[in-house]
C-alpha cells in the first residue's frame, strides 16, 4: 500500500511534462497522416474547380494552374478515356494544352475529343473562323498530298477519321440572312450527298453528352422566293456521336462548300448574282484549296462556267445529289454567303473582298489582258471601242444602225454583240474586255460589264415606266462598286414603242406607278416584255460625248 502511494506521487510529478510532450507528438503524427492521404484527392477537386472557373471566365489560382499542368493529372482522367473500337478520334497519347481562361478549350476537352494536338492554339483558330478567316486559308489549304489529289482511303482505316482532325465545333447555322441560310462547321464533318446529309461528329462520352441537334436548309440564295426554293433540294445538317454517324469512305484534308445552282439558273444575271458572286464570297478565301459539292447541278452550267469554278477550286467538282461516298472533311460550309444583288459588302466578306476583287478574279480566270481602258489624251490616234449589247426579243433597240453611224461619226469604233444562251463565255469575255465603253437597254445582257476593264464606261438605257430604281439596283450600284464609270439614260414617251399600243392618256403613261402597284407580273408584262426602244439620236448624242470625255 505504501509503494502504490509512492508510485502515484511519482506519476503525478511527471504527468504535466510527459503528457504535454506526448500530445504534441501525436498531433504532428496525425497531421502528417492527413496530408499524405489528402494529396491523392486534391487533384480531381482542383480540376473541377478549374473547369468551373474557366467556364465562367474566372481566373484560376496559381495552385490550380500548377495542378492542371501536373503529370499526375494527365495520367488520371486521360487514362480513363478508352480508345473507341474502329475509330482513331480518341488517342490515348494525344496532348491537350489546357488554358484555364479558355472556355472553348475546356468544352472541347471535357467533351471527349482528345485529338487536339494538331491544333495547339485552338482558341486562336476559333477567333480566325469567327472573322471569316481573314488571314486566308493557312490551315485548310495545307494538304498532305502536294499534288492536290484526293486523299486515298487506307483499307485498315475504312470508316475512321484521320488523326489530325480538329476538335469539333458546334455548327453555326445562320438563318437570319435576307438572301440565304448558311451553316459552318469545323471538326469531323461527314457528308453523304445521295441522302442529302451533313453530320458533325461529336463526343461519345456519356458523362457529358452532346444534344443531337439538327437543322434543315436549301442552299440557294433566293430564300424569299418561296416557289423557286421549293425546287431546291433540302440539306440536313446535324450533330451525332461517332457510333451513329456514317463511316467515312473518303478522307479529305481540305474544306468543303455545298451549294445549289437551280432556281433561276440559265439567266446570265442570276448566274452571277445568285451563284458566282456568292460562291466567290464563300470560297475564294481558301485560295483553291476547297472542294465544291453542287446540288441541283446541271452539267451544262458547270461546263459553261468551268473557268470560274476551276479558279475557285483545284479539286474535282462533286455532283452532290448522285454521290454515294461518305466524304469526311475537317471544315464544311453549307450554303453561300450573299449580301445584295451583284454586290459584295467588304465589311462582311472574308479578307475584305469587294466587287473590284471579283472582277480582277474574273480577268485572271479568263486570261483577259486589259485592266484599264484607253486614255484618249495619251493615244489620240486610237479610237475608243464601243460595244452595243443587242437584244432580239424584248426591249430591243429598233434603230441600232442609226446609233452605230452616229457613234462612228463621234470617233468610236463600234461593235455589236449579243450574249445568247449558248455563247462561249471565254470568247465573249475577251470581246467585252477589249472595249472601253459598253451600252445597252436594261436587261441581263448588261451583266457582261463584269469583264470590262476598271474605269471603263457603262451606259444603261432605262426603258419607260419608272424603272430607274430597278436599273440602279441591278446595274447602277454594281457598276460603281466595280469602279466603272456609270452613265444612265432614261428614255421619254416618244422613244418607247408603247405609244403604238396604248393611248397617251392611259395609266401606262400618265401613272406608271399604278401599274407597278398591280404587282411584278403586271408591271413586267407592260414595261419589260411589250416595250421596245427607239432612241432619239439628238437627245442621246450628249451621252456618247460624255463617255468620250470620261476616257480622257
Amino acid at each position: 500500500m505504501g509503494n502504490e502511494k509512492e508510485l502515484g506521487r511519482n506519476v503525478g510529478r511527471i504527468e504535466p511534462r510527459s503528457l504535454s510532450l506526448g500530445l504534441l507528438v501525436g498531433f504532428f503524427l496525425a497531421l502528417f497522416t492527413y496530408i499524405s492521404m489528402f494529396d491523392r484527392y486534391v487533384t480531381p477537386l482542383l480540376t473541377v474547380e478549374s473547369r468551373v472557373a474557366s467556364a465562367y471566365g474566372v481566373p484560376s489560382s496559381l495552385m490550380v494552374e500548377h495542378k492542371m499542368n501536373s503529370p499526375q493529372l494527365g495520367a488520371g482522367p486521360r487514362n480513363a478515356e478508352e480508345e473507341k473500337p474502329g475509330s482513331d478520334l480518341f488517342k490515348k497519347n494525344d496532348a491537350i494544352k489546357v488554358q484555364p481562361n479558355s472556355s472553348s478549350i475546356i468544352h472541347d476537352a471535357s467533351s471527349g475529343r482528345l485529338d487536339a494536338s494538331s491544333t495547339p492554339q485552338l482558341g486562336n483558330e476559333n477567333i480566325r473562323e469567327d472573322r471569316h478567316e481573314k488571314d486566308g486559308d493557312k490551315n485548310s489549304s495545307t494538304s498532305r498530298d502536294s499534288t492536290q489529289k484526293e486523299d486515298i482511303i487506307n483499307p485498315k482505316q475504312l470508316g475512321e477519321r484521320s488523326a489530325d482532325v480538329k476538335p469539333q465545333r458546334k455548327p453555326i447555322c445562320d438563318f437570319s440572312g435576307r438572301r440565304s441560310d448558311v451553316c459552318k462547321m469545323e471538326g469531323d464533318v461527314r457528308i453523304h450527298g445521295k441522302s442529302s446529309s451533313v453530320v458533325l461528329v461529336t463526343s461519345n462520352q456519356m458523362r457529358n453528352p452532346e444534344p443531337n441537334e439538327s437543322w434543315r436548309l436549301r442552299p440557294y440564295t433566293r430564300k424569299s422566293h418561296k416557289i423557286v426554293m421549293k425546287k431546291i433540294r433540302e440539306v440536313s445538317v446535324k450533330m451525332s456521336n461517332s457510333i451513329d454517324a456514317p463511316r467515312c469512305t473518303l478522307n479529305h484534308s481540305i474544306p468543303a462548300v455545298v451549294f445549289a445552282v437551280g432556281g433561276y439558273t440559265g439567266n446570265i444575271y442570276h448566274d452571277y448574282t445568285d451563284a458566282l458572286v456568292p460562291l466567290f464570297i464563300t470560297s475564294r478565301q481558301f485560295n483553291g484549296g476547297v472542294q465544291l459539292l453542287i446540288t441541283n447541278t446541271q452539267l451544262w452550267w458547270v461546263h459553261k462556267y468551268r473557268h470560274v469554278l476551276k479558279s475557285l477550286s483545284r479539286y474535282e467538282i462533286i455532283d452532290f445529289d448522285n454521290d454515294d461516298q461518305v466524304r469526311c472533311y475537317p471544315h464544311a460550309i453549307v450554303g453561300l454567303e450573299s449580301h445584295e444583288d451583284m454586290a459584295i459588302d467588304p465589311s462582311r466578306a472574308p479578307n475584305g473582298y469587294s466587287m473590284v476583287d471579283f472582277t480582277k478574279f474574273l480577268r485572271g480566270a479568263y486570261s483577259l489582258d486589259r485592266d484599264s481602258p484607253i486614255k484618249m489624251g495619251e493615244h489620240p490616234e486610237k479610237k475608243p471601242r464601243l460595244v452595243i449589247i443587242d437584244r432580239h426579243r424584248t426591249r430591243r433597240l429598233t434603230n441600232t444602225e442609226e446609233i452605230v453611224k452616229m457613234a462612228e461619226e463621234l470617233g468610236y469604233e463600234v461593235l455589236r454583240a449579243e450574249a445568247k444562251f449558248g455563247t462561249e463565255v471565254a470568247e465573249f469575255a475577251r470581246l467585252i474586255n477589249s472595249c472601253d465603253v459598253m451600252m445597252g437597254v436594261h436587261g441581263a445582257g448588261l451583266t457582261n460589264l463584269v469583264f470590262l476593264p476598271t474605269n471603263a464606261v457603262i451606259i444603261q438605257v432605262v426603258p419607260w415606266g419608272r424603272l430607274e430604281g430597278i436599273a440602279k439596283c441591278d446595274f447602277g450600284d454594281p457598276a460603281r462598286n466595280m469602279k466603272l464609270q456609270y452613265l444612265e439614260y432614261s428614255i421619254g414617251e416618244e422613244e418607247s414603242t408603247l405609244i403604238d399600243l396604248y393611248p397617251r392618256d392611259h395609266p401606262v403613261f400618265k401613272d406608271p406607278m399604278s401599274v407597278h402597284r398591280q404587282g411584278w407580273t403586271a408591271m413586267g408584262k407592260v414595261y419589260l416584255v411589250e416595250q421596245n426602244v427607239k432612241l432619239d439620236l439628238p437627245r442621246f448624242r450628249p451621252v456618247l460625248l460624255k463617255a468620250l470625255e470620261l476616257l480622257h
